[in-house]
């Protein structure tokens, strides 16, 4: 079964008058399959934002038909499946970035445990780890696109849906997204991805559709949408002039055609500049701002149904080393003292076995207080004074 599956959707904003003003999208057919990174593309007011709002649920689509495993998209039960990172990062600038996963945890009725745990992984995750405890209001753009993955992920959802996930990040914080998305998707994830930046859908989606005036242009697998079927391209190691001189003239004798160009493949701007960062960062140069992302969590990694899954949850919890129980701290003497002596003030200690007369507690009257009263508050005064005991104020040291 499909995640996602539109028929027919057409969506028009009407002006004040009920008159049709935008047709915003016109006849779309999507077909999301399960596990695949789907790539969302077009130019500003194709479409896009408005496609995903209705997949969201928030906008109800004027004719068509959609559904978001097999149910309407304001089906609550389906919102609690899907993770969304809208284009602009909605968070509470006071809340610090612990704080805000945590927010989003209970959102989906997280155990309290789980939030924690969850939080802590995505942080390291997205490589905000050693800037948990700062308020997001004082995050860069690129950091808080990092924490906004982190908070659609925190409900482990089966259907990602990522708008703009690389807007304002470095090159770096983008490649890094980028291998998360690939990894989510490895992992079992069913990923929508809307970009501007094409190069991102390039390395990243299994499948594409490009819309254009809220019509769908172009649809398919994009290794098959931009393999160029006219031209043969042939990688070979460094070739002398006087081997190139030949292959141009067996291909000219054999084909009738002559090579288009020979020259050096060029490597791209993005794998040269992460090479050069690499080094630089190998080489222990300092720098601030979010480090490099960790490993995916464990959670987020599709489960194995069926036999197999209990043997591995079974091999997991084998290999978790067990923690003893902490034994039973002991209170030190000096405190038992002063809880026996606390107890004796306050009339409630217990008879000894050497004692087995009933320990009275005190008269609430005001009248004098017993010679044993005193003893013991005198006592009581002299532990507060660091005096040895037996000594008092009164002169020559003896008590009355």
């Amino acid at each position: 079964m499909s995640v996602v599956s539109t028929a027919g959707v057409y969506k028009v904003f009407k002006d004040f008058w009920r008159r049709p003003r935008v047709e915003a999208v016109q006849d779309l057919d999507l077909e999301i399959r399960p596990g695949e990174v789907f790539g969302l593309l077009g130019p500003n007011g194709s479409g896009k934002t408005t496609t995903i709002k209705m997949l969201l649920g928030l906008l109800y689509p004027t004719r068509g038909r959609i559904s978001v495993f097999g149910k309407p998209p304001t089906d609550v039960a389906v919102k609690a499946r899907i993770g969304f990172l809208p284009e602009e990062s909605y968070l509470y600038r006071f809340l610090v970035a612990d704080e805000t996963l945590d927010y989003f945890g209970r959102l989906f009725r997280l155990p309290a445990r789980i939030r924690r745990d969850r939080a802590e992984r995505l942080l390291d995750m997205v490589g905000l780890k050693y800037e948990a405890k700062r308020p997001v209001g004082e995050y860069s753009k690129g950091m808080a696109r990092r924490i906004g993955l982190a908070q659609a992920l925190i409900n482990d959802p089966e259907f990602l849906i990522l708008d703009e996930p690389t807007a304002g990040l470095d090159p770096i914080g983008a490649r890094q997204i980028k291998d998360v998305i690939r990894r989510l998707g490895s992992k079992g994830k069913t990923i929508l991805l809307s970009s501007h930046v094409l190069a991102d859908v390039e390395d990243v989606c299994d499948r594409v559709t490009i819309l254009y005036g809220g019509r769908q242009q172009a649809a398919g697998e994009i290794g098959e949408l931009l393999r160029q079927r006219d031209v043969t391209q042939i990688t070979a190691p460094p070739l002398s002039e006087a081997t190139i001189a030949q292959v141009r003239d067996l291909i000219q004798r054999l084909e009738a055609k002559d090579i288009l160009g020979v020259s050096n493949p060029r490597m791209r701007l993005e794998d040269f500049f992460l090479r050069v960062v690499g080094e630089a960062h190998a080489a222990n140069v300092r720098t601030s701002g979010a480090r490099a992302g960790g490993e995916i969590p464990e959670f987020l990694k599709k489960k194995t149904e069926g036999p197999e899954g209990v043997v591995e949850s079974l091999i997991s919890a084998g290999a978790r080393p067990a923690v003893p129980p902490a034994p039973p701290s002991e209170k030190p003497k000096a405190d038992r003292a002063a809880e026996a002596l606390l107890a004796e003030l306050i009339g409630t200690a217990k008879p000894t076995t050497q004692d087995k007369k009933p320990v009275v507690a005190p008269s609430r009257s005001l009248g004098p207080p017993s010679p044993r009263r005193v003893a013991a508050d005198e006592s009581v005064i002299d532990d507060l004074l660091g005096r040895p005991s037996g000594e008092s104020g009164e002169p020559g040291g003896q008590k009355p």
